[in-house]
């Protein structure tokens, strides 16, 4: 009984010992923990955040081809977090650590920050290629050339003098030349895309937009801070590690495209309104429709009799010789005649807002059809109308036509003289997108919510019925689609419409079917 006392009580103190000994151990640690640690460990943090941030938003159902391209920043902020973590491990630990183990982490570290520069990069062009800039190459181009400047390096300053072995001189290299092709391209690349994308998020939010570009700006510098300084470098200005520098640019970045995350929230919100609009457009339209139905039908037959009888009393009075006179005013009564006739065609048209069978039509040939019904409208306004995709749409043709010769129609007015109007034709995701824009006066901001009202209508008396953005909004809701109008005063005005493909329409279609 006395010898388990006296092993229980050897036991508990070697316990203590070793519990000592790691307390000691972890205290020593902690006093050999130097800023630099503390700058590394926060640098990694900061992108770590980024990508769960991002990763986090709900982006489903987004319309924005941030939401898109945003998975390749995070993906850099995971990667380039991981980086700068992994990085501490010899810091800390690199006297206790055999030289294989070194060498085994900073490899794996330099294949970490090759990774993350490429997501940058990528991220980047994808921002590029949305604004429909002709002049970016391919992914596949600018990667191999970058590829081919990496390995140039590295065989002129390591390979050729010592060869191909993996040491610590090489993978120093290595980050060095990864840092001067993807991570300062990468860094100019996304940089641009910001500050270029956030003048699209404008119209949608001014607040978001100005994030976007406060957050390219700081890519500027991160690019050229990570690229072109190599790590451990002291800025000789300030007596600071470029680390320090780095730290800060990668948290304006974070701090800014977080904010920036907003915007999907503002669009969910929009889309809502806008839905809650369209349902009380549509039940107005349809109760307008009807009255527009009887009152066409009603005015349309005696307008076809009294033209008829003008004509006859004008080939009668040609036959006895009639005064001039005369003869003007029944032209000019043949004119209201065939105006007031072309009113109840419109309202006709208007209140058959009915169900068609589709078929595949191209939007970017309707939109040529369009713009060559209207050739004589134009005159000499310029027309600059580029298409980059080839997909189709489920739609009637000439109905889609219609829509695009009243936008159209509506621009050129809004242009007395001359003007541009540019015509952009894309693929948005599931989306076939036309988007046109035109120089003219743009819209009043108190009018803008009216547009599509029947009967509204900015133009002098006698010009326009004010049923053209109405009925087009009808057509457009036929086939699935959605038309948003933006417009600054003084500045112009951008009409986007976008319709599903055809593989989307078939998926509306059997959703639709099932729910009957």
């Amino acid at each position: 009984m006395a010898y388990n006392v006296v092993a229980t009580a050897r036991g508990s103190n070697s316990s203590k010992r070793e519990l000592q000994i790691q307390i000691k151990y972890m205290l020593n640690l902690f006093n050999h923990i130097t800023p630099i640690y503390l700058l590394y460990l926060f640098y990694g943090s900061v992108f770590l955040f980024l990508g769960v941030s991002i990763v986090a938003k709900d982006m489903k159902g987004s319309d924005l081809q941030l939401a898109d391209s945003l998975w390749l920043l995070g993906m850099f902020g995971f990667l380039h977090g991981a980086h700068e973590w992994l990085e501490l491990g010899p810091l800390i630990e690199g006297e206790h650590m055999l030289l294989r183990e070194i060498i085994l982490v900073k490899a794996a570290a330099s294949t970490l920050v090759l990774l993350s520069f490429v997501f940058l990069l990528l991220f980047g062009l994808s921002l590029l290629r949305v604004l429909e800039d002709k002049r970016i190459p391919s992914v596949r181009t600018v990667i191999s050339v970058l590829l081919g400047f990496w390995f140039l390096y590295l065989w002129y300053y390591e390979i050729r003098a010592h060869g191909f072995r993996i040491d610590m001189q090489l993978l120093r290299q290595a980050d060095i030349a990864s840092r001067y092709t993807f991570g300062f391209m990468g860094g100019l690349a996304a940089a641009y895309g910001l500050i270029a994308y956030s003048r699209e998020l404008a119209p949608l939010s001014r607040p978001v937009s100005r994030h976007l570009s406060s957050a390219g700006i700081g890519m500027v510098f991160y690019g050229f801070f990570t690229g072109l300084i190599p790590s451990g470098t002291i800025i000789p200005l300030v007596k600071a590690p470029v680390e320090v520098f780095r730290g800060g640019s990668a948290f304006i970045v974070t701090y800014f495209i977080i904010k920036a995350l907003n915007i999907f929230d503002i669009e969910t919100r929009k889309k809502f309104e806008q839905h809650m609009r369209g349902i009380v457009q549509t039940e107005k339209l349809t109760s307008l429709g009807q009255l527009a139905a009887g009152v066409a039908h009603e005015i349309n037959n005696p307008l076809t009799n009294a033209s008829l009888a003008i004509e006859r009393l004008r080939h009668r009075m040609k036959d006895s010789g009639p005064e001039q006179a005369v003869m003007e005013k029944l032209e000019a009564v043949e004119r209201n005649i065939d105006k007031a006739s072309a009113i109840a065609q419109e309202l006709l048209q208007f209140s058959r807002q009915k169900e068609t069978e589709f078929i595949p039509c191209d939007l970017g040939r309707v939109v040529n059809s369009a713009l060559t019904l209207l050739n004589y409208k134009l005159g000499d306004i310029l027309v600059q109308h580029s298409v980059d995709t080839a997909a189709e749409v489920m739609g009637d043709p000439v109905k889609l036509e219609q829509v695009f010769i009243n936008i159209l129609s509506n621009a050129s007015e809004a242009m007395p003289g001359d003007g541009t109007i540019t015509v952009v034709t894309s693929l948005r995701g599931d989306r076939v997108q036309v988007r046109i824009t035109d120089t003219g006066v743009g819209i009043l901001p108190e009018h803008l919510p009216r547009v599509y009202d029947p009967f509204f209508t900015t133009k002098a008396v006698g010009i326009g019925t004010g049923l053209g953005l109405s009925i087009s909004y009808g057509i457009i809701r036929q086939h699935h689609g959605g038309i948003h109008i933006a417009s600054e005063v003084g500045k112009g005005t951008t009409v986007t419409i976008r319709i599903p493909t055809k593989e989307r329409y078939a998926e509306l279609y059997e959703k639709n079917s099932g729910r009957r």
